[in-house]
């Protein structure tokens, strides 16, 4: 007898699976509701409810067939996991990850539940659960190349240097030409403060691509120089992977509070809002998430088309350009704004020798310039790279390049950027003062 014969509604779930996949939405809602007809309980014409529902935009129709489906079957992995994902999707990290745990409970040997519980954990930034999950995943599938990238990757964001050194190492001695392992076991070297041990895979990778502008970047800093920026190609793809979630990850996970401390500090001095603001580096726009709408012009300049997308959303910015901050600075006209900002942006900016005199010229009289730095030791070189790949500042370095700008008045408060791995990241942030 075949499946269709015992399960009469199969034929209609399928062919409405296969209508969501392609897009044609109008169509496999007629075909749930004809599953639906044939079996009015049945949580897998719910579960796919759900995804339709989601892919036309109703988030809260999403739920509420998903929670219907688990309703009628909660112990049933698939509909499980789509709540879970879901969830993780909507920032709901919470009830995910508890959701995930269950529904990998129920099916520890299910592949697909494998990566989606990986998928969630990553989402909701909790490492310790996704490194549990991906070995597992690894006694299942010993040696899957995929799985163990993961888990090197994840190991080296906990500090676990060592063991993920060990896990890239046996990857690049399998395949010495495979591009994701060389990478991954540079950036490792670097994050283990250990770049110089990388130096032959960056010249690998250099070799096989030789116009590469990360490759490059990444054979100066295993072989101990200091590049004065980060190229674009590295730091675009890294914002755009990070753009659903950065809003949660860095207010929530990271305690990140700048962009509402500095959006106080500008509306204490302009408490009508009639003022002009460049946003330098704007992320998903948490700066003029808490600024507001402007009785002026805002204006947000990011790498990431996928963070301006999501800048986008909160209908406060006037304009955007996904552009370099270096580039932007020096093509934007003199006098325009009363106040630039760049939080949490220098950091990738690298050297300030010119973004600061140029910021200063589009200034306009008595305007305001706002940014913050890590802090680079006295003792050190002016501009650090970190092995966490961002860039420390000194401070007294900074202080004489405003100074050298033209700002009358410059000051430098103290200050803890964020949280990582549940320590501060000190730093300071700079107010300089453009002459009336």
């Amino acid at each position: 007898m075949s499946a269709i014969a015992t399960d009469p509604n199969l034929k209609h779930l399928t062919k409405a699976r296969e209508q969501i996949d392609k897009g044609d939405l109008k169509n496999a809602a007629l075909t749930l509701n004809k599953a639906n007809a044939q079996w009015p309980q049945d949580p897998r014409v719910f579960m796919l409810g759900g995804l339709l529902a989601e892919k036309t935009g109703n988030v809260k129709g999403a739920f509420d067939a998903l929670r219907k489906s688990v309703s009628l079957a909660p112990d049933w992995g698939p509909g499980l996991l789509e709540l879970a994902l879901l969830l993780a999707r909507q920032n709901q990290f919470q009830e995910a990850v508890e959701t995930a745990e269950k529904v990998a409970t129920l099916e520890p040997e299910n592949l697909l539940v494998l990566a989606g519980v990986i998928d969630i954990a990553h989402r909701a930034g909790h490492t310790e659960m996704a490194i549990r999950h991906l070995r597992r995943g690894l006694e299942l599938v010993p040696g899957d190349v995929a799985l163990r990238r993961l888990l090197a990757r994840d190991l080296s964001e906990q500090g676990q240097h060592d063991a993920s050194l060990t896990l890239w190492s046996a990857l690049v001695d399998e395949n010495p030409t495979d591009s994701q392992s060389l990478v991954g076991h540079v950036q490792a070297s670097i994050a283990a403060g250990k770049p110089a041990d990388a130096h032959k895979n960056a010249a690998t990778l250099q070799e096989l691509a030789p116009e590469d502008a990360v490759y490059h970047y990444y054979v100066q800093l295993t072989r101990g120089d200091t590049p004065t920026q980060q190229p674009a190609e590295l730091t675009r793809p890294l914002f755009d992977g990070m753009a659903e979630f950065y809003d949660t990850h860095m207010v929530r996970s990271l305690k990140y509070q700048l962009p509402k401390q500095v959006a106080d500090k500008i509306i204490a001095r302009y408490p009508d809002k009639k003022l002009n603001v460049l946003d330098l580096g704007c992320g998903t726009g948490l700066l003029g998430v808490c600024l507001g709408r402007l009785d002026g012009a805002l204006i947000g300049v990011d790498l990431s088309m996928k963070m301006i997308e999501q800048a986008a959303r909160h209908n406060v910015y006037d304009r955007f350009h996904t552009v370099n901050l270096h580039d932007a600075l020096r093509e934007t006209p003199d006098g325009l704004y009363q106040v630039i900002t760049a939080l949490d942006v220098f950091i990738y900016a690298g050297d300030l020798t010119q973004a600061i005199p140029n910021a200063f010229r589009v200034l306009a009289p008595g305007g305001t310039l706002i940014f913050s730095c890590e802090t680079a030791s006295e003792t050190g070189s002016d501009l650090a790279l970190l092995p966490t790949g961002r860039y420390a500042h000194k401070r007294s370095h900074v202080e004489a390049l405003c100074k050298a700008a033209g700002f009358d008045t410059v000051n430098v408060e103290e200050a803890v950027l964020r949280h990582e791995n549940h320590q501060p990241v000190n730093g300071f942030v700079v107010m300089g003062h453009k002459p009336a």
